[in-house]
């Protein structure tokens, strides 16, 4: 079955019965008139006080010669009324699952002959929609109320863009909450939980505003791309993780912290990926020589994928430097290639760079990794990449800049990059790929397990890989960086 589609032999009847339980969902949520009138009434009034708001703040900078404040300030403010609505509305979604268990109306419910994925869209569909009606009136407000007071209307692209914006972040939003929803127990658990949805998304709103009042809105577009491939993974995550009878089955939400450390060290200690053996039992045996001649092999081959799709977007990294390197060539004689004699023993401390010593460049990747290993579990594995594709991206920027230089681009990467990168390159995007591989499997956790044990599983694999080949590959690319480098670059140039 289709996810999305909801297409599998008899796919008409499957849609109908998604369809049956979002009309429930939609009709019991409207006869609330506890939660609609406050949501309608805080939609109506928001965008009358910011239409108020736009229309004494251009009056004022207007008078102090600002006219350029005010017109970039009606676009920020049409953005955050058709976000507002949706950060109050987002306890719909959070009380999806959990709110009915509590009310002890979800069992006749998960009982009916709907399958999962049948149970999970209807739901979910019924929790975007309060929240994108609310966010589209209050935007239709705003733009009437303009209208009349100060005869202004966007344009047609800034219109779509606004609306589309507003609607990616609303789907994100709901389809983060629906899968908290499907994993806690308790209400008030899933409202604690919601500020890992609503703290991100408003950080993202700061960074639009941004935008908004430099008035380029390419960027947006580009926002706009990354959100529709976040719902597309959390809507992936919360039909993957999405189970009746656990939802039905836990009580509680209990950390167990002994059973998860023994889960680690078997996966950690362990060779064939599985916690059979606790620590200390018999069976888990530590052997160096079988890291390098099984696990090792496994883990690597495991995740060709990830190894694959991280060289993919590397070379894509290295052509879009290449690409903007020819937008805007150096100036000539910008850049002087003859390096004298130890012109690296004495390089000054910029701050944000290592010292040029082995152990200083070692820790920095080390950190630098590790770091791509940390986001990679807050945004699904993207961080991870695009923090490797910024360095290789400006690798390509001054590979293009070689012809303007005199030079030959193969030659420039052949001195000042490949002595140490062979060693460094490899080690990074292995660490990257597994980095990715642990994001990957907070999206769809690997089969048989649980999302806490295939993260766990995740982690054991990185932290092998990391310290048993990634590692030692660092080590020798710092020396090789501090030692070899620097002589090449000197007998060639």
């Amino acid at each position: 079955m289709s996810p999305f589609l909801l297409s599998t032999r008899g796919g008409w009847t499957s849609f109908r019965r998604a369809a049956i339980v979002t009309r429930r969902e939609v009709r019991d949520t409207l006869r609330d008139w506890r939660l609609v009138v406050p949501i309608l009434l805080l939609t109506l009034v928001f965008p009358l006080i910011m239409q108020f708001t736009a229309s004494i703040a251009q009056r004022w900078v207007v008078r102090y010669g600002g006219e350029l404040i005010g017109q970039r300030m009606i676009p920020f403010l049409l953005m955050i009324v058709g976000f507002f609505p949706i950060s109050f509305s987002l306890v719909i979604a959070l009380e999806t699952f959990v709110g009915e268990k509590e009310r002890h109306s979800l069992e006749p419910l998960l009982a009916t002959p709907l399958t999962n994925l049948e149970l999970y869209w209807g739901k979910a569909i019924a929790a975007m929609i309060p929240p994108l009606g609310a966010s589209y009136l209050g935007l239709s407000v705003y733009l009437t109320g303009l209208w009349f007071a100060l005869g202004w209307a966007p344009s047609f692209q800034l219109l779509v863009l606004i609306v589309l914006l507003t609607t990616a972040e609303s789907l994100v939003m709901v389809s983060g909450a629906v899968v908290i929803s499907s994993q806690t127990t308790s209400v008030r658990a899933a409202n604690i939980l919601a500020s890992f949805v609503i703290v991100p998304m408003a950080l993202l709103v700061q960074a639009e505003s941004v935008i908004m009042f430099w008035a380029d809105y390419g960027p947006l577009w580009w926002i706009l791309w990354a959100l529709v491939a976040a719902d597309i993974l959390l809507v992936r995550m919360g039909i993957r993780l999405f189970n009746r009878e656990e939802l039905l089955g836990r009580e509680i939400d209990a950390l167990n912290v002994k059973q998860a450390w023994h889960h680690f060290v078997g996966y950690l200690v362990g060779g064939d990926g599985r916690p059979a053996q606790p620590a200390g039992e018999a069976g888990a045996r530590f052997s160096l020589l079988r890291v390098y001649r099984q696990d090792l092999p496994r883990i690597l081959w495991k995740s060709r994928y990830a190894i694959g799709a991280v060289m993919l977007t590397l070379m894509m990294a290295s052509a879009v430097g290449w690409s903007y390197a020819e937008a805007y060539p150096f100036p000539a004689g910008m850049i002087d290639l003859n390096v004298p004699e130890g012109a690296f023993e004495n390089v000054p401390d910029v701050g944000f760079l290592p010292s040029f010593d082995v152990g200083s460049i070692l820790y920095h990747n080390v950190r630098v990794l590790l770091l791509e290993a940390v986001l990679a579990v807050f945004s699904f594995g993207t961080m991870a990449v695009v923090l490797l594709m910024v360095p290789i991206a400006i690798i390509g920027f001054f590979a293009g800049q070689a012809p303007v230089l005199g030079a030959s681009p193969w030659l420039l990467v052949g001195t000042f990059i490949l002595p140490h990168g062979i060693a460094e390159l490899p080690g990074a995007i292995i660490a990257t790929a597994m980095a990715l591989r642990l994001g990957a499997t907070v999206i769809s956790p690997p089969s048989g397990m649980t999302l806490s044990q295939g993260v766990l599983l995740a982690v054991a694999d990185l932290l092998k890989v990391f310290v048993f080949l990634v590692l030692p590959l660092l080590a020798v690319a710092a020396a090789l960086e501090v030692w070899v480098t620097p002589w090449v670059i000197a007998q060639v140039w």
